[in-house]
């Protein structure tokens, strides 16, 4: 009984020993004991807080829309009233349209304002997270924090860029997804049936493309101390890779989710918390994934003055 617990121990220390192993063993430790979890909880919080004022510029917007364009104005107030059997909850909805038409410009401005000051605190918390996870130690040094207006230009300029990487993310991936389809089509390709994989794959390629170089963003904008280079390059990969993977287990969950009583009411919902809440948890893991290579070791062991081990 004894060797054969020794001799499965042996096999356990050799495995944890894969250079691959060891340094997934080491961010999943780091994960957990610099609060990943909690952090990606308090980062889908403030995620959904953000989307009201959202909701309330684009509100404010087809606000303006409607009020320049009478027809379009009375299709939809006309589509609403034949659509909705319920007279009352069309009168309300109806009214409901035309108070976000007069109020367009108030709603627009403060939900303006209200989106800024939410998405700036949200890039702070996302900061502070990713820098949790990245630096040396668990405690914060008072001594490297900036001063409270030069931090919130930080994150300011943060939050543009972050903004600036989506939009250019979601545009490759539509331009890319719709462009092939067109091309397909001018040629008279499409009815062969080994082409639908390769294009598939084309697609895959840029959405993952367009996430890398999102994540490679964050992780070299945010973290206080610049990390190496190779482990920013694999870490921003290995996110990429995840990210498109949450996307389409959301694009298939979130259908069968919406096919019950609860998930119709609630559906969409639970569905934003969870793409929220699993983008979060990848980004802190894959910034603990970083922190944790091989190559940032031996630059945290050279500063210490350590020897780091061989055998990871």
């Amino acid at each position: 009984m004894n060797r054969t617990i020794k001799t499965a121990t042996r096999i356990i220390d050799r495995i944890k020993a894969i250079p691959s192993i060891a340094h997934l063993l080491r961010a999943t430790e780091r994960f957990n004991d610099r609060l990943g979890s909690q952090f990606g909880a308090a980062i889908t919080y403030f995620s959904f807080l953000s989307l009201i004022p959202i909701l309330m510029v684009s509100f404010a917007a087809a606000g303006f829309v409607l009020a320049s364009n009478p027809e379009l104005l009375a299709e939809l107030i006309n589509k609403i009233v034949t659509s909705v059997s319920d007279p009352n909850l069309a009168t309300t909805l109806e009214n409901t349209v035309n108070t976000a038409i007069r109020q367009r410009t108030t709603v627009g401005l403060t939900g303006l304002l209200v989106a800024l000051y939410s998405g700036i605190s949200w890039m702070g918390n996302l900061r502070e997270a990713i820098r949790a996870q990245s630096r040396d130690v668990w405690e914060r040094n008072p001594a490297e924090e900036d001063k409270f207006y030069f931090r919130y230009i930080k994150d300011f300029i943060s939050l543009t860029g972050l903004v600036v990487a989506l939009i250019v993310t979601i545009s490759l991936t539509s331009v890319a997804g719709s462009a092939q389809q067109v091309i397909v089509n001018a040629l008279g390709l499409g009815g062969i049936v080994w082409l639908r994989p390769a294009l598939t794959l084309i697609a895959l390629t840029v959405s993952i493309t367009a996430n890398y170089f999102m994540f490679l963003w964050i992780f070299w904008m945010l973290p206080k101390q610049r990390p190496n280079l190779k482990a920013l390059l694999k870490g921003s990969l290995l996110a990429a890779i995840g990210f498109e993977a949450i996307k389409f287990i959301m694009t298939i969950t979130l259908p069968q989710l919406a096919q019950s009583p609860s998930g119709a009411a609630f559906g969409s919902i639970i569905g934003l918390l969870a793409f929220f809440y699993f983008f979060a948890r990848l980004t802190l893991f894959c910034a603990a994934w970083i922190a944790t290579a091989q190559e940032n070791q031996k630059i945290t062991d050279a500063n210490s003055g350590q020897t780091p081990p061989e055998s990871i």
